[in-house]
């Protein structure tokens, strides 16, 4: 996939970064687990500040589109892994919650 920016645009760098990604994603173009080029080296080649492909990044991380790997990099994230994830969630609250509920009843 080939990112471009542009700095006349109004729209802030990190989000025409976003976008596009974003695009690639619905478009089929950037798959589930493929990983996205580290932040050093896409903001070498779109010639820009390594905190902002990072602001970008992380935009796309806390929107769920992205999972971070530490040094292994950013990668296309899974919503079927996720929507797992959220139920591993909440089964282990409900876990907690039934856990201290016997607790509380083997001290009374």
């Amino acid at each position: 996939m080939m990112l471009a920016v542009d700095g006349a645009l109004e729209e802030p760098l990190y989000l025409q970064i976003r976008n596009q990604i974003v695009a690639g994603i619905a478009t089929g173009e950037l798959e589930p687990g493929q990983a996205l080029p580290s932040v050093r080296s896409l903001a070498s080649d779109l010639g820009i500040n390594l905190h902002t492909v990072n602001k970008a990044y992380a935009v796309l991380r806390d929107e769920g589109y992205v999972r971070m790997r530490g040094r292994a990099g950013a990668v296309v994230a899974d919503p079927a892994a996720a929507d797992r994830a959220d139920a591993d969630e909440r089964a282990q609250v409900k876990m907690e919650d039934e856990l201290f509920k016997l607790a509380l009843a083997h001290r009374a």
